[in-house]
C-alpha cells in the first residue's frame, strides 16, 4: 500500500522547505482560518456533529494544525499527524492543546476501528493515484461502524508536477486533482458510503475544490 519511499522522502522535503513560508502567508494573516470560509466551515462543523462520540478523530496531513485545533474547539479527541516534521513543530508551537506526531497517510499505525473520524483536508493530493485507493481503504479499516471520512481536495482530472511554491521556494511534488465521482467511486470501493458532495467554485485562496464525506457501514 505504501508509496515510494523516495516520493515520500521528497514531499516531506517540500513540505519542510515551504512551512515557515506556508505558516506566514496563510495563517498569520488569516487566510487559512475555516472560520472565515463559510461552506468548508460548514462540511467541518457538519463532520464534527456526525462523528461526536464515537472515538478519537485523526487529522491525516494536518500542516501547521489549524483544522485540526478546530475540530477540537468543536469537543472532538483531534490529534494530527503530518509528513513534515517541520509543519508539526509549527502545528505544536501554535495549537499546544492538541496532540501532533509526524505521521504518513500510508501507514497510519492505529488499531482498526478505533477512530470515530478520519480527516484528509488537502491532504492526499500528493498520493499517487494508484495508491490512494489503498489509503482510503486503510481509513475504513481505522474507523468504528458509523465513522466518518471527510476529505477535500484538489478539483480537476489532471496531474500537475511543482518544482517551486509559495513565492519561488523549490520544491518536489506533483498534484493528483481529483473530479468528484472519480473520488467517490474510490470511496465506495473501500466499503464507505458517501453521504455529502461539495462542489466549490476557485475561491481567494484555493482553485476549484470538492469536498466529501463518507461513512463506515
Amino acid at each position: 500500500m505504501s508509496a515510494d519511499d523516495g516520493l515520500l522522502a521528497r514531499t516531506a522535503a517540500s513540505y519542510d522547505a515551504v512551512a515557515d513560508r506556508y505558516v506566514e502567508l496563510f495563517l498569520e494573516q488569516g487566510m487559512a482560518d475555516v472560520r472565515t470560509q463559510p461552506w468548508l466551515r460548514a462540511a467541518l462543523d457538519a463532520f464534527a456533529t456526525s462523528v461526536a462520540g464515537l472515538g478519537p478523530v485523526l487529522d491525516v496531513g494536518c500542516g501547521p494544525g489549524q483544522v485540526t485545533a478546530y475540530l477540537h474547539e468543536r469537543g472532538l479527541d483531534a490529534s494530527g499527524i503530518d509528513l513534515s516534521p517541520r509543519m508539526v513543530t509549527h502545528a505544536r508551537r501554535l495549537h499546544p492543546r492538541c496532540r501532533y506526531d509526524v505521521g504518513s497517510a500510508t501507514d497510519l499505525r492505529v488499531e482498526s476501528a478505533s477512530l470515530g473520524g478520519i480527516l484528509g483536508w488537502w491532504s492526499l493530493f500528493n498520493l499517487p493515484r494508484a495508491v490512494l485507493p489503498a489509503v482510503v481503504a486503510s481509513f475504513r479499516d481505522a474507523l468504528a461502524p458509523g465513522g466518518r471520512v471527510l476529505v477535500a481536495t484538489h478539483a480537476g482530472e489532471d496531474d500537475v508536477h511543482r518544482t517551486e511554491a509559495y513565492g519561488g521556494i523549490p520544491v518536489d511534488w506533483t498534484t493528483h486533482r481529483w473530479t468528484a465521482d472519480a473520488l467517490g467511486a474510490v470511496m465506495t470501493d473501500a466499503g464507505l458510503l458517501v453521504e455529502a458532495d461539495l462542489r466549490l467554485a476557485p475561491g481567494e485562496d484555493h482553485g476549484p475544490a470538492v469536498v466529501l464525506m463518507a461513512r463506515r457501514p
